[in-house]
């Protein structure tokens, strides 16, 4: 389907002889029609479910108005749609100039969690009273920077000096001050989508087995010894041994799958929302749309972030250049890896992590991030559609070109041999 299909509508315009006969031209906006229309719907759910999962939380947590969460939720995702057009609307050239400022300020705002210490739920992950997580906009700086860099170094990638060790340190910085959060998600879906990109941007295929089994390693010692870590991968193994033995994150989450069933018990019926699940809003959402909406509803949302990937890859394989074709696809990977760890989690395939169901989890940070990078996928794929047609008009010219050379230029010369021999 190209890059999707374009979305177009008709305007009038005069016609080359100025007379006053009209034709409809349309006007192409370039816009991939289903990325759009999956992102809007699983928009559209998202604050469906959070208004039905936060009512009760709003006002027994956090001590606020029934509509509390969603209300916030809905200026969030006003923002981002806004957020979202802009980004579409910028030349995704433009992040050549702005990589480094960009990963500075990330350096900054992951420093400053730290400073500010605003404990939440055992974690100091938030700035500015818990509006502000900048281990959301730290994925979405890394896919960026790394884009960037990786492409601007492509023809070095095989060498050590220039390819691993740059990179393991830019993620290792990165990941070392989420760590200390601690948000253990968020550093190893850095460190996933770092190793990702580098595989597509050509990495020496050896660097990128030493890469897997550092970070395989690393990781182990960190769910081994560090305390937060330690706790949920024992808790992940004696749920594989004894389901009836589960952590009460899992137990109440598969509670609340087995109780939708196949069809659900309706929006805003669910009751295990109200019975200890824990944060329904956020982490847990899945839960709640697979109790009310059942499984055929939660795999409606897993086929509608399948949608998102393909969309995506597709932008990514039409790039025009090396640039779009990296950042296009570690955006998609990063959202498609976001929401299935997310969903793992709820049916008990990984331990527990902390990743937002992008579009649908309640979260500032993570709905406004997560629009900007459809924003920019978006952008990605008018710049394709505008270079095909470019190259297209191109292409038609030189063949019109030929066709008046075979139509003028050839009867012209024989009048005027004809004419020299008289």
């Amino acid at each position: 389907m190209g890059n999707g299909a374009p979305m177009s509508i008709g305007r009038e315009i005069p016609n080359s002889t100025n007379t006053a006969r009209t034709a409809w031209k349309p006007l192409r906006l370039r816009l991939d029609i289903w990325l759009i229309l999956a992102v809007f719907t699983l928009l559209i759910f998202g604050m469906l479910m959070v208004y039905s999962a936060s009512t009760d939380y709003s006002m027994v947590v956090l001590g606020e108005a029934p509509s509390y969460m969603f209300r916030r939720q809905l200026l969030f995702a006003i923002g981002g749609v806004v957020l979202a057009a802009v980004l579409t609307w910028l030349d995704y050239h433009v992040y050549k100039k702005v990589a480094i400022p960009i990963i500075i300020v990330t350096i900054v705002g992951l420093a400053s969690v730290l400073v500010v210490n605003e404990v939440i739920n055992n974690a100091a992950r938030t700035i500015f009273q818990g509006s502000g997580q900048p281990s959301e906009a730290a994925k979405l700086a890394v896919v960026l920077y790394l884009a960037v860099w990786l492409y601007a170094r492509r023809e070095q990638l095989s060498s050590v000096s220039f390819g691993l060790i740059p990179l393991s340190i830019i993620l290792g910085l990165l990941g070392g001050l989420i760590l200390l959060q601690p948000d253990l998600s968020a550093t190893a879906t850095i460190f996933i989508i770092g190793g990702i990109m580098f595989f597509l941007a050509g990495g020496d295929i050896r660097q990128i087995v030493f890469f897997l089994l550092v970070g395989l390693i690393v990781g182990w010692l960190v769910f081994r010894f560090h305390p937060t870590g330690n706790q949920r991968l024992a808790e992940y193994l004696i749920s594989i041994k004894d389901l009836t033995q589960a952590p009460l994150h899992l137990s109440r989450s598969l509670e609340a799958l087995v109780k939708g069933s196949w069809f659900g018990v309706g929006i805003g019926r669910a009751d295990t929302k109200l019975t200890g699940l824990p944060v329904p809003p956020t982490d847990s959402i899945f839960a709640v749309i697979g109790e009310e909406v059942g499984v055929l509803g939660a795999s409606v949302v897993v086929l509608l972030n399948l949608v998102i990937l393909w969309r995506g890859l597709k932008i990514s394989q039409l790039a025009p250049d090396g640039l779009g074709k990296l950042m296009a696809a570690g955006l998609s990977i990063w959202l498609a890896l976001e929401a299935l760890i997310n969903m793992a989690v709820i049916v008990g395939l990984v331990p527990f992590a902390g990743n937002a169901l992008p579009f649908i989890s309640y979260g500032g940070s993570n709905l406004l991030v997560s629009l900007a990078a459809i924003g920019i996928l978006l952008n990605i794929s008018r710049v394709s559609s505008s270079s095909q047609e470019k190259e297209e008009r191109s292409l038609n010219a030189v063949i019109d070109l030929r066709r008046r050379d075979r139509g003028w230029g050839v009867s012209r010369s024989r009048r005027a041999k004809g004419a020299a021999g008289r």
